[in-house]
């Protein structure tokens, strides 16, 4: 191989990493490369679309600064996803306190939902998400890595702390309710 590190199958996560870490900067850039993509949408997905860039960078920072505590038993992206997690929910506790100490007021809210709702566009892609704004977190957070990034169920249950089994039933159930709502509408 070459000097370039290309983004080919042959050159996996783990060889990156290990390049990396031994000083390799190009290696890290074609991890970003590789998985920024994924973890954007996967921050979209659990309702953070405003602030999806700031989360993606925070993501592979913190990755980077963790990276010895990477265990390869798991996907990088499946870790990615985790602390990209972890993130939308650091960032929506820090969002409730400051909403706790500044009222907000209806027409804020209203403000707010008319700004996304012009920004879906298309119709069938609104009634899907707004079928999916009936499930449970569970639900829709097995729904959204399953269909919109093909997270194995195995790595699902990793990320929501459950079994494979239980996020299949999540899965089913999650895609039976928004089948329903999106034919009913």
């Amino acid at each position: 191989m070459g000097d370039s590190i290309g983004t080919t199958s042959e050159t996996t996560d783990a060889a990156l990493i290990t390049r990396w870490l031994s000083g390799d900067q190009r290696a890290a850039t074609t991890l970003v490369e590789r998985h920024a993509q994924s973890v954007a949408r996967f921050v979209v997905s659990l309702g953070e679309r405003e602030r999806t860039e700031e989360l993606v960078q925070d993501t592979f920072v913190r990755a980077f600064q963790a990276i010895e505590t990477f265990r390869s038993d798991s996907r990088f992206r499946t870790w990615l996803f985790t602390i990209a997690k972890r993130l939308v929910a650091d960032h929506r506790r820090s969002e409730r306190r400051r909403r706790e100490v500044v009222e907000l007021q209806e027409d804020h809210l209203v403000v707010a939902f008319d700004a996304l709702d012009g920004m879906i566009g298309d119709e069938r892609t609104q009634q899907v998400r707004m079928a999916m704004q009936g499930l449970t977190p569970m639900q829709r957070e097995v729904f959204t890595l399953r269909a919109t990034e093909g997270v194995p169920y195995d790595e699902i249950a990793q990320m929501v702390g459950s079994s494979a089994g239980a996020c299949r039933v999540h899965y089913h159930n999650a895609l039976k309710t928004i089948k329903e709502r999106v034919t009913d509408a």
